[in-house]
């Protein structure tokens, strides 16, 4: 099997070790070969060979990780990118020089082996349909949202109220909207709220907790509910 050449490319040589030694046992868990190389600049990053995964942090001396992001970009269109950061301001940059992720120091272990088991997917299935992004605008800015952070949406007052994995955020729209474009993954369980059911922990005839927090199932949605969240957890057996 053909190693997996994974690099980080972070002006910390603290971090970028101990980054190291976590995507070491994430390989050896899996039982995936892999080739780990260092670096400590953008600039030394693109005069190596283009890297299978890289992990690239933005704020760094000389050429900052967004500009090599976008030179790599037009060298190599199938590294798979991801953003290490303690900064969040750039987020929606990341979506211009198609990154996979964006994670924000400190972040779990948890989180990074979600991240790494995702763009391990990506590698081995590079012509399926990447993720579903969901535009939200606000305030004249557009944000990219990716649909499986979003936890469950509530509305109030015309606003929507995205609760997701990295915080809330809110806009004017309709739910409506929002429950067309998330997809089966998704059930409006109230008129006032729609869940991932990615997310789902438990549930009675009157309310679903998720992973965080709580939305209200109305008596007319509740056999629905069960329904398609039983397909959902079907779906998810055979993958």
């Amino acid at each position: 099997m053909k190693p997996i050449t994974i690099m980080i490319c972070d002006d910390d040589k603290t971090l970028q070790k101990l980054l190291q030694q976590k995507i070491e046992k994430f390989c050896t868990d899996r039982n995936k070969p892999c080739r780990i190389v260092c670096c400590d600049s953008g600039e030394e990053l693109l005069n190596l060979p283009a890297p299978d995964i890289l992990f690239l942090d933005i704020q760094m001396s000389g050429r900052n990780g967004m500009e090599t992001a976008r030179e790599l970009r037009r060298r190599h269109e199938d590294t798979i990118l991801i953003f290490v950061t303690a900064m969040s301001e750039y987020v929606y940059e990341a979506f211009d020089v198609d990154a996979l992720h964006y994670l924000i120091k400190p972040f779990s272990d948890k989180k990074l082996q979600e991240v790494l088991d995702k763009a391990l997917h990506q590698l081995q299935n590079p012509t399926e349909i990447k993720e579903k992004i969901l535009l939200v605008k606000r305030g004249g800015l557009s944000t990219k949202v990716f649909l499986s952070d979003i936890i469950y949406a509530e509305v109030f007052n015309r606003k929507v109220m995205l609760h997701t994995i990295n915080g809330d955020i809110e806009y004017y729209g309709k739910l409506t909207d929002l429950s067309e474009q998330a997809g089966v993954d998704f059930y409006r369980t109230h008129r006032a709220y729609l869940v991932n059911l990615k997310y789902v922990e438990k549930y009675n005839a009157t309310t679903v907790w998720l992973e965080q927090g709580t939305a209200l199932l109305s008596k007319k949605q509740f056999s629905g509910f069960v329904q398609q969240y039983m397909q959902y957890i079907n779906r998810q057996r055979k993958k």
